[in-house]
């Protein structure tokens, strides 16, 4: 994977060279469009400031980036074209440098979240399956593990599907592939038909990683029909920086979709989630009633800032790729000090060696040390796992003085 570092003053010029592309509020007879620039009461539109901030300029010139802008006619609102290409940078630097796609093969949008990038997924799979398939919703099921985000239900839920919660072992992680089989022959004696598969690239709680090539594999010899979505909400942005040979890639045949979330690892604003997909399945979401909407709408949230967007082009091109590998390096060599110092102080613990979650055993720690550094538990009435996730606020000497508090206790020299 490789992309250009740009300089400051480079990123600077882009983003305004693409603002200048959007019709401006101001300076055009702009009729018919249900926005405008942002409030002037509460925001200074002429404010000195903003000639350097082009992430803040861009958010006070407020474009509105509805529909999916990546799809093989390029047809979106004209009004707000230059960031659009933003967008559809972003999207064809992830699929195609990231995860390694052919050129122009996968669309995308920036989402408010991974959230909706995931029920995004499934809605496109559960339409897919119905179109092409006469497909029920009841004979439609997500398959995920018991570890995977609450969205997976959440989608479910709102998309009248069932769910198929897999087991998953204690200390491994891993999906129980006896619970898999089992599961499936029992909710094909019911009249599941039609899978939608979820693998994790990094859970949130143990940043655990599916063996997506073992699962995939079980619905192949079972000649089931499957869709297979990843997600990378956490894991993406620095699971294949870490692994080389991560078979989370485009590459992959069984692979469909991605999710992603640049509020956490590219630290981007919340809003930024990002989904990607093969093209041709798009089309299966595309709403035909916003015939107002040029290019029409695909997703689920609609109009969208265009600003959000903008932040994480700007921050994948502050790095370039191999600034962003050095980064994800740095994150996970303190993630391996801590690990160190709780192996040799025999505390039991979950990490997966690509990923910058720690998950420590309620047993070793007291509730005292993990309300004074607000630790996250996997559940506060039955309290199992205590998180800790190695960010960039995460400093070695916080981490230092973590470890020292947790030995000294463990010692006796401090009470819990």
């Amino acid at each position: 994977m490789y992309w250009k570092k740009l300089s400051q003053v480079e990123i600077k010029n882009r983003v305004e060279g693409a603002l200048n592309k959007n019709l401006n509020y101001r300076k055009t007879n702009l009729l018919g469009v249900p926005a405008s620039y942002l409030d002037e009461e509460q925001f200074y539109i002429d404010a000195p400031f903003l000639e350097d901030a082009p992430f803040l300029k861009t958010f006070i010139a407020n474009p509105n980036h509805i529909g999916c802008h990546t799809r093989t006619h390029g047809e979106s609102e004209p009004f707000f074209q230059g960031t659009h290409a933003l967008e559809v940078e972003v999207i064809k630097l992830c699929a195609e440098q990231i995860f390694k796609g052919e050129a122009d093969a996968q669309d995308g949008y920036i989402a408010p979240g991974g959230t909706e990038a995931n029920i995004q997924a499934l809605w496109i799979y559960r339409n897919y399956y119905q179109k092409e398939f006469g497909a029920k919703p009841e004979e439609i099921a997500v398959v995920y593990s018991k570890d995977s985000h609450y969205s997976m239900p959440k989608g479910a839920n709102i998309l009248n599907i069932k769910s198929i919660l897999l087991n998953v072992d204690d200390e491994t992680r891993a999906i129980e592939m006896a619970d898999l089989d089992a599961k499936i022959k029992q909710a094909q004696a019911e009249g599941i038909k039609y899978f939608i598969v979820i693998q994790n690239m990094s859970t949130t709680m143990f940043g655990s990683v599916d063996d997506v090539n073992a699962v995939a594999a079980y619905f192949v010899e079972n000649g089931l029909e499957f869709k297979l979505h990843i997600d990378g909400a956490f894991g993406g942005f620095i699971y294949p920086f870490a692994n080389p040979d991560s078979p989370f890639t485009f590459q992959n045949p069984y692979i469909d979709s991605f999710t992603l979330d640049g509020h956490k690892m590219l630290q981007t604003p919340y809003g930024t989630g990002i989904f990607i997909i093969r093209k041709g399945m798009m089309e299966y979401v595309e709403t035909e009633e916003a015939k107002y909407v040029h290019g029409k709408d695909f997703t689920i949230c609609g109009s969208r800032s265009g600003a959000n967007a903008v932040s994480i082009w700007m921050t994948l091109m502050n790095y370039g790729s191999m600034g962003w590998h050095v980064r994800m390096e740095q994150l996970l060599d303190r993630t391996s000090l801590l690990c160190d110092k709780l192996t040799k102080m025999g505390v039991e613990y979950y990490r997966n060696p690509f990923v910058n979650i720690v998950t420590i055993k309620a047993d070793y720690i007291s509730s005292a040390i993990a309300k004074k550094y607000h630790l996250v538990a996997d559940s506060p009435e039955n309290t199992k796992w205590w998180k800790i996730v190695v960010m960039s606020h995460v400093t070695a000497g916080m981490l230092d003085q973590f470890v020292t508090e947790m030995r000294a206790e463990r010692k006796g020299i401090v009470k819990g």
